[in-house]
């Protein structure tokens, strides 16, 4: 299980989460899989707000399969009642599977005929509540699951077995688009779309055309995504920490701009949000 709350700007405000690593036979499809699973008071309701991964979902629920595509600016879901979801954060490489435009996906979802994979996962997950997750509901809270987890590892066995039945071959350039991504996400020297094509040995152009096919979002977008993240997690979990020198860490030429990212993609400022963390 992994326990990072990077994208999650309020953490101790969500319901029950488990991320579990995909295993190597699904790998090049699937950074991880997600499950929530809620069960909130009646009448009241708990909102979750995240800097989601740039990056699609295939997402199983009670009532039906989603693919929702990449975000491009912060979002908040409100779950009520009980429910739960099983998704699968995917790589790149898996994107063309489900869709041949996944720019055309930005901000948004589709439900996908797959009712194999709905079945399956279905009656793993039969022990936990019935209710489905709020349409879009498609990024990680954390970790606090108290019982034996065997409907989750059914689950995401299930979801894997799946993925395994589908036989997919992918191509050099499909895995290159992970690697690009995997870049991007981990080098936080990496500022400009100059720098990630110096890493991989290709030319800008190579890599801004791999970004629209299999991801849907500017090489750029995806730099500026993994920096507010990193900034907000920064400012949130280091409530002492200098909001200039965190910008200057991150590559943000001073404060203002830095400041002017939170305002444009989150929409307040750091030393808001770092008031509003402490408070939540």
């Amino acid at each position: 299980m992994e326990g990072s709350f990077k994208g999650i700007l309020y953490p101790a405000r969500l319901p029950t989460f488990n991320r579990v690593t995909a295993p190597a036979s699904v790998a090049d499809l699937v950074q991880w899989f997600w499950i929530p699973e809620w069960d909130i008071e009646a009448g009241r309701t708990s909102r979750q707000h995240l800097i989601a991964y740039p990056a699609s979902n295939l997402v199983v629920q009670s009532a039906d399969v989603v693919f929702s595509g990449p975000t491009t600016r912060a979002a908040h879901r409100d779950l009520t009642g009980s429910g739960w979801a099983v998704g699968a954060l995917l790589r790149p490489a898996a994107v063309p599977l489900f869709t041949d435009d996944p720019g055309t996906l930005r901000d948004k979802e589709s439900a996908v005929e797959l009712m194999e994979l709905h079945a399956a996962v279905s009656d793993a997950m039969a022990p936990a509540c019935g209710a489905t997750v709020p349409r879009g509901a498609t990024t990680p809270p954390t970790d606090t699951t108290h019982d034996d987890g065997t409907h989750r590892r059914r689950a995401v066995e299930a979801f894997v077995a799946w993925l395994v039945s589908l036989d997919v071959v992918l191509s050099e350039e499909a895995l290159l688009a992970n690697r690009m991504m995997d870049v991007i996400a981990s080098d936080p020297e990496v500022l400009l779309l100059e720098d990630a094509a110096t890493r991989l040995s290709v030319s800008p152009r190579t890599l801004q055309r791999l970004a629209r096919k299999y991801i849907g979002l500017s090489p750029a977008a995806l730099i500026r995504r993994r920096r507010l993240q990193d900034a907000a997690e920064r400012t949130r979990s280091d409530p002492t920490a200098d909001l200039a020198a965190i910008a200057v860490e991150l590559g943000y030429s001073d404060h203002a701009h830095l400041t002017n990212d939170f305002q444009k993609y989150l929409g307040f400022t750091p030393s808001t949000y770092r008031r509003s963390a402490g408070e939540s």
